[in-house]
This record gives C-alpha cells, structure tokens and sequence, in this order.
C-alpha cells in the first residue's frame, strides 16, 4: 500500500504565503472592477473559482431557440444532477441571451458536474471586486472632453445624445444628483432600472461584510459611487458636462454598497436591459484572460445583434501583460474600450522659492494630511542620478526641521519616509523616478507621522536643481490647480494589453480614462476624480449616443466600424520622442475622435483585419470603401507600423520591427454612394518569435481626411507557447487539500481512502489560455497493459492564469465518465494524464497538444 505522509516543512499555506508589497499606481487610480488576482511576483496563488456557469445546447431566444425547448433542457439537467448526487445551489437561470445557468458547488463537487450528459460547456462564474475611490476635488471635465473631440460635437455640430437610451450597468446610479436629473422613474432622465443585488449584497469570500445573497429591489440607487462617476462621464448636464448630456439613463445595478459581484449577476442585468429597449448599453466591468466564448461576451455580441451598441472596458491588467483582455470586452461585436491618461489633473499644491512656483501633490496613503499653511525649509537626500534614495539610515538630525526631497525608488515608501522622519525631517516630498505622477502608501511599522507627498518626476528635478544652488523653502497652500499631465494623451499603464485568444484585434478603441472628473454621490462629496478603463468606456458609450442621435438608422454593428475609422493613434507610452506608433494590441484603432465619426461620410471594412499566425505566410485581406457621400473621393493608401512585444507573456519587451504592406494600387477613386475594394498583401516581420505585432493601413482622401483600419498578427507558429509552464513551484502537481488551506509538495508515495477531502488534486497553471482541456484517468496494472478508465474533466476555452505563478486546482473523486455513463474506478493503483489543445490548434496534429503523466497514487477505500 502506497503511503501518504505530511512534512510541515512541505506545506503551504497558500492564504498566508502572498507577499505583500507596498501598493503602488498612478495618481488617482482605483482598483478597476474585474476579478481580484494576486501579482505579487513569488506569490503562489489559488485561482480555482467555486461558481460556474452551465451552458446548453440549444440557441438563446435572442438567436432564434424556441423557450419551451430550452427550458425542457434546463429542467432535464435538475433531473440528471439530481440523480448523479451533485449537491449545487441553482442561483440564476437564463433564456434569452444565453441558454444555460448559473450554479454554486464545492470544489470536491465539481467532478460531478462534468459527469452529466447534455451540457455543452462549463465556465467560472467570476468574481469582480469593488473598487476603493480617490477622490481629487476638480472643476470640470473639460480636458478629457476636448481629447475627444466630444465638445465640438455638443457646442459645433449641435448634438447632445438627445433621446438616446444608455444603459449603465455597474454600482447603481445616485439619481438624486442635479447633474444627473435629479430623480428615479418616467420623465426623470434616470427613468428605468433595477437593482439585483441590495445594498448589503458582497460576493468577496474574504471580506469581513461577505454576504453572497441577492436582494433585489426596483430602485437602483448608488451608495459606492463608480456607477455615479460612469454615468457623469457618458451625460452629466449641470456643474459638469459628460459626452452627451442629454441622454436618458437606464440604472442596473449589479454590486452593493461595498465588495465584489459576479459575473451570472452580470448576464441577468444585460437580459434586462434587452428588454427595456436600451439602445447603448456601458459596462466598466470585465472578466480578464478570458475567451470571446465567455457567457457575458456571447451575450453581449447577441445583444448587438438585436439591435444595442455595446460599449465594455478591456480591463485594468496592464501589469498582467499581454493576452490579459476581459470579457465582455472580447466579444466579436463589442467595443472594448482601452485607457488613455488625461492631459490635465487637478491637485493640491505648495508653493517653493524663490518665486513661488506651484508644485502640484499627491498625498501619500497612511500618512498625516499636510497643513495648508506654513513655510519651510527643505533639504535633499540624494540626487536625480540616485537609484536608491534614502533607503538607509540617514544621520541623526540631518533633517531637522526640514522637508525632505527623495527620489523615488530603490526600497518602499515606508522606508524612505521613516529614514527621513527618524532624522529629524517634519515631511517628506517623494518624486518619480520615471515620466508622470503617481500613488504611493507608507503603511507599515513603526506608523509614518509626518506629511508624504508625490511630485512627477520633473518636478523634483526643478526643487533639486534648486537646492544645489541654495536654499529652498516650501509654503503648504489650500489652493488647487489644473497641471499638466507629463503622460496625457498617452496609454494608461494599467491598460490590459490583447490580443484575444483567438487572435483578434483587442482591444477596439481608447477613450480617456486616466485621472477623470466626474459626478459622485452626493453623500460623498458630489464629485471626485478616478481613474481605469472603467472611465474609458463610458466615453465611448457617450459617443455612441451621439453618432445615434446624428444617425438615427445607424445599425449597432456599423458604429464601431466608424469610432475605429475616425480614431487617431497615439505614439508609444515608453518614449514618445521616438514617435513609433503605441501597439494595436494595447490601443486598438487609437484616441476616439467624435467630430470626425459623426462627420465622415466614408466607411472601410472591415474595421480591422486579425491576420493569425505568420507561419501561414503573408496575409492576403481585402477592404472595402465605401463612399456615402455625394462626391468622388480619391483615396491614397499607405502604411503606418506600429511596436511590437515580444518575450515573456507577463512582463513584454517592445521592438520595432515592422511589417510590410503592399496594396494591388496605392490609389482608388470611388463614386458618390458606391463602392470600391483594395487588395492588402501584409509581409509579417519574421522576428522575434512568439511576439505580436502591427500597424495600420491609412486611406488619405484628397481633402486630407484620414481613414485607418488597425492591423495585428503573431510571428511565428502560434502553437509553440507553452501552456503548462512549470513556473517556479514547477507546475502541474498532485496533491492534496489539508484543512482547507494546505496543499502538499513534493514526490512521495500517495493513498486515498475517497472519503471527504481525502481525494487528489491536480494544481495545474496555464501560462497562456488554453482551447481544451483533459484529465485522463489510467490504472497501473501489474501485467498487461494499463488500463483506461476515460475521462475525470475534458472542458474548453480555459483562461490563462493572471501571474506567472498562479494554479487551478482540479479534484478527483474516484469517478470518470465517457458519453453518457459513469465509471466508479475500482481501488487500485492509477495516474492520471492531463493534455491540453493549444488555443487555435488542431485537436488532430499531436503538436498542438501538451500533455503532463502525474505520479502514481493508490485508491484505497475503507
């Protein structure tokens, strides 16, 4: 008999071992709504979810499937489950924009659910946090309005999204705020909604106030504020101006005052607002590393088809790397939205000597708010050259009443403020190491009890240069001011990168997301200024509203052709000097230009051209123009590249080199109200290998108006990314689950008696998303060959792990299933088999399969 032996020296606690590490973001960021994933580099992290979706085969109402057919199937899926013994909580059911439901097991159960015939796929049900505000008292929203274009659109071309019916599906909406109408119900501009969830409602497992029961009721009021903020963006009328500020709101609220929600509330509220008659539909919310095939993007693509532009952020896991994009954001017919920063932000600031000049601040996080009054003098611990600036000691009564200058970097903030502080200084001015503004927290032990503030980095250049010459003494205001935003106009860091899984072009389109102003609830301050591609989105929804109320008969699935024609594309974040093109797969089409959407009677389709893997040669693809005008326009057709990526999927490097585009001709003319196609004949860069690359194809009009469609590939054989890296904790494992928390390490010989939690567990990571996925179950035999005992799981469209250590974790309990039957595999000695199919690959060409053999582990029951 095989044994089974616990170390503790060979246990991990996996809740306890996270590193933590000073939270660090750019100034005014918040966490974004998606699923909350550690990055800590090191951390080993449990990804498995415990909600799943259950999917059947027959179509959704809205694709033309008969109700009685697929409620039959619902119901016919309660029987089997039933008598299969799987023990699952039934939370939503779903008929219209996607058949299947919603379900709630224990991980041990999970088995049992792919055991039961006539399911046609499964998927988590994520979980999408709630994110904390920063507020950053400002003026107005004028800035981002005007990288837009969106108030010419208003004050130029006359339109205001009057009439045009937004859904804003988030935290609710405080109708009570003047800027947002002022009231709930028919003829309010809040005139419909629902809340599905009540204020107490928090599906965050972790959380002190976790409370995963709904309790829905009519009015959908906001008592966090990001579902406020979206909608001030798409059309606040008051002290502040959205895009269009003069829609009509639909309020689905699907989060209470505080935590996370999921994603089967998700689904309920799209299949409402369906049947409201919404004709814009914003969600600032997304599931990240998922497929197009996730349930909210289906949903979201069938509600395009019937008729609502729907508008998704991309996602605020730009940390993550690339293939990082959410759903609904991945849908084929949404538009997902990434983040550009705003070219101004408001703050606080002091003012320094000689003559006064304003320095604009960021307070840091656990830390004193600085006075609003008071001169002081001010001393420097290091230079612009220093890499780690006062993260040792500093001399005692060095800084003696004095506000020190630090550049930042080297060891946390908490260490540099409290050196500073133990020498004697009264505050600390902490400035970037690299170009723009940023957050900084000094929690820790001992407690920081002197003011910390954050200046840009070429700001604590001036104050540096300063004091090398002389004495500087800083004066704490109570005054505000706008300041230029050294990475305005350019992507947002926390942007997620695409492309999607299947190698479309993700994300769509930018919008300005970085550091928005917007409305807030009234009870907690009226306005304040946030930031995520939870902002971008709901320009691009605002934009909708105003291309529909231009166009009236404008059909859903055109508006994201023209935002992408008309968007300008912005230069790379890293060094704009450069002037290379930002990459397609982190912007899209580029900056959203609304004057020109609304104004341009040109269409070009496709909107952009996914060209797969360059192992296939160079892509041939045609476009069509189309002139909807009442003119001849002659176009002239060129090529703007864009940076690649390349290296490791979690941290990619950038390179430049570039495809080339030739066309069957370089000019065409097209009369009034016809058509004309130009062959595009795309040459892939042959390197590096495994990375992304792309670009745009620019037709140039004789008036010198500009039509673009984005471009993007993959070098290489697509299949050659691994998907069962074995990370540092070398990856996939048997294992086992003790108490709850711990999972076993290490090669050692394994029994099971199959009661409980004693049963194995495969810890499996995937480095890249993956099309399907097997566990195979084998019995060692002791003559003859091994036997086949079929499948323990076989599931598709699997996401990739969120960090370069996080896992799955897969339970078996000792049954496998082919078809229809089900198979209790007797006591023996087994392995288990794990093969996984590459995410565009050939479940026939063996290459396209990665495959893992566990140890052997013996099944002994009592």
């Amino acid at each position: 008999m095989f044994r089974k032996f616990f170390f503790p020296g060979l246990l991990i606690v996996v809740m306890l071992f996270t590193m933590i590490s000073p939270a660090i973001a750019d100034d005014g960021t918040v966490e974004p709504l998606f699923p909350v994933y550690s990055t800590e580099t090191g951390a080993m992290v449990d990804e498995t979810p415990h909600l799943w979706f259950v999917e059947f085969n027959g179509l959704p109402t809205a694709d033309g499937g008969r109700l009685t057919t697929i409620q039959a199937e619902k119901q016919s899926f309660r029987v089997k489950a039933e008598r299969a013994g799987l023990e699952f909580s039934e939370r939503f059911a779903y008929d219209k924009l996607w058949n299947g439901i919603a379900i709630e097991i224990s991980p041990a159960e999970l088995p049992k659910l792919f055991r039961i015939p006539g399911v046609k796929a499964i998927y988590p049900v994520e979980t999408y946090t709630l994110p904390e505000p920063v507020e950053n008292p400002s003026p107005e929203l004028v800035s981002a309005l005007a990288m837009t274009g969106a108030d010419i659109a208003q004050s130029e071309l006359g339109f205001t999204g009057k009439g045009v019916k937004v859904a804003v599906m988030d935290t609710g909406v405080d109708f009570d705020h003047p800027d947002l109408g002022g009231c709930f119900g028919p003829g309010c501009r809040v005139f419909t909604g629902y809340d599905f969830v009540g204020d107490a409602f928090n599906a965050d497992s972790t959380s002190p106030t976790y409370n995963p029961v709904p309790q829905p009721d009519p009015i959908p009021d906001d008592c966090n504020g990001h579902g406020t903020h979206v909608a001030g963006i798409i059309g606040a009328n008051g002290a502040i101006k959205g895009v269009a500020p003069d829609v009509m709101f639909g309020a689905y609220r699907v989060f209470g005052c505080e935590g996370s929600t999921t994603a089967d509330i998700m689904l309920m509220a799209m299949e409402r607002a369906l049947d409201d008659g919404m004709q814009v539909l914003n969600m600032s919310i997304g599931s990240a590393f998922q497929w197009p095939q996730y349930p909210t993007a289906q949903a979201a693509d069938r509600l395009v088809k019937r008729g609502m532009v729907v508008v998704a952020s991309i996602g605020n896991s730009g940390a993550n790397g690339v293939y990082s994009a959410g759903a609904p954001g991945l849908g084929n017919q949404v538009i997902g939205v990434a983040s550009f920063d705003n070219t101004e932000i408001f703050l606080r600031l002091f003012l320094i000597s000689p003559d006064d000049t304003p320095i604009g601040f960021g307070v840091a996080s656990s830390a004193p708010e600085p006075p609003t009054s008071g001169t002081f003098p001010m001393a420097r611990t290091g230079t612009v050259a220093s890499n780690a600036d006062a993260c040792s000691a500093l001399p005692a009564n060095s800084l003696d009443g004095k506000i020190a200058l630090i550049r930042r970097g080297g060891c946390t903030f908490h260490v540099k403020s409290l050196n500073a502080m133990n020498a004697g200084a009264i505050g600390v001015v902490i400035y970037n190491n690299t170009a723009g503004r940023f957050s900084a927290t000094v929690a820790g032990t001992p407690a920081i009890t002197i003011p910390v503030v954050t200046i840009s980095n070429t700001e604590g250049a001036l104050i540096d240069s300063r004091l090398a010459s002389g004495e500087v003494f800083l004066t704490w205001t109570a005054q505000q001011d706008s300041f230029p935003n050294p990475t305005g106009g350019l992507i947002s860091s926390f942007s997620s990168y695409g492309l999607s899984p299947d190698l479309n072009v993700k994300p769509d389109i930018g919008a300005p997301g970085g550091l928005i102003y917007s409305t807030y609830p009234l009870e907690q301050g009226g306005y304040a200024t946030l930031s995520g591609t939870s902002m971008a989105s709901p320009h691009v929804a605002g934009a909708a509203a105003l291309l529909l109320q231009a166009r009236p008969n404008l059909p859903a699935g055109v508006v994201r052709t023209i935002f992408q024609n008309t968007a300008d594309p912005a230069v790379w974040w890293g060094n704009p000097g450069l002037g290379f093109l930002d990459n397609v797969h982190r912007q899209g089409a580029g900056m959203l230009d609304i004057p020109q959407a609304i104004l341009s009677t040109v269409r070009v389709e496709p909107s952009k051209l996914a060209l797969g893997e360059s192992e296939t040669g160079p892509a041939v693809r045609t476009i069509t123009v189309a002139n909807e005008g009442n003119t001849t326009v002659t176009f002239s057709l060129s090529h703007q590249p864009a940076l690649g990526t390349h290296g490791n999927t979690f941290t990619p490097s950038f390179n430049a080199n570039f495809a080339s585009v030739a066309f069957s001709t370089n000019e065409i003319k097209v009369a009034p109200k016809s058509k004309a196609r130009v062959n595009v004949t795309i040459t892939p860069p042959v390197a590096p290998l495994n990375g992304q690359y792309g670009g745009y194809i620019v037709l140039t009009s004789e008036d010198g108006k500009v039509n673009r469609v984005p471009y993007a590939g993959f070098i290489g054989d697509y299949q050659s990314i691994r998907v069962l890296e074995p990370t540092v904790y070398g990856f996939p494992w048997l294992s086992v689950l003790f108490e709850g928390s711990f999972y076993k390490l290490g090669d050692f010989d394994w029994w099971f008696s199959m009661e409980d939690d004693d049963i194995p567990y495969f810890l499996v990571h995937f480095d890249h998303q993956s099309r399907r996925f097997k566990m195979e179950v084998y019995q060692k035999m002791e003559k003859g060959p091994d036997r086949y005992w079929y499948n323990a799981y076989d599931d598709s469209y699997l996401p990739r792990n969120s960090s370069a250590t996080g896992f799955f974790a897969m339970p078996f309990d000792g049954f496998t299933y082919a078809g229809s039957s089900v198979f209790e595999v007797p006591d023996g000695i087994y392995y288990v088999k794990i093969s996984v199919l590459k995410a565009l690959g050939d479940p026939n060409n063996p290459a396209h399969w990665e495959t893992w053999t566990s140890p052997l582990f013996e099944i002994d029951r009592p």
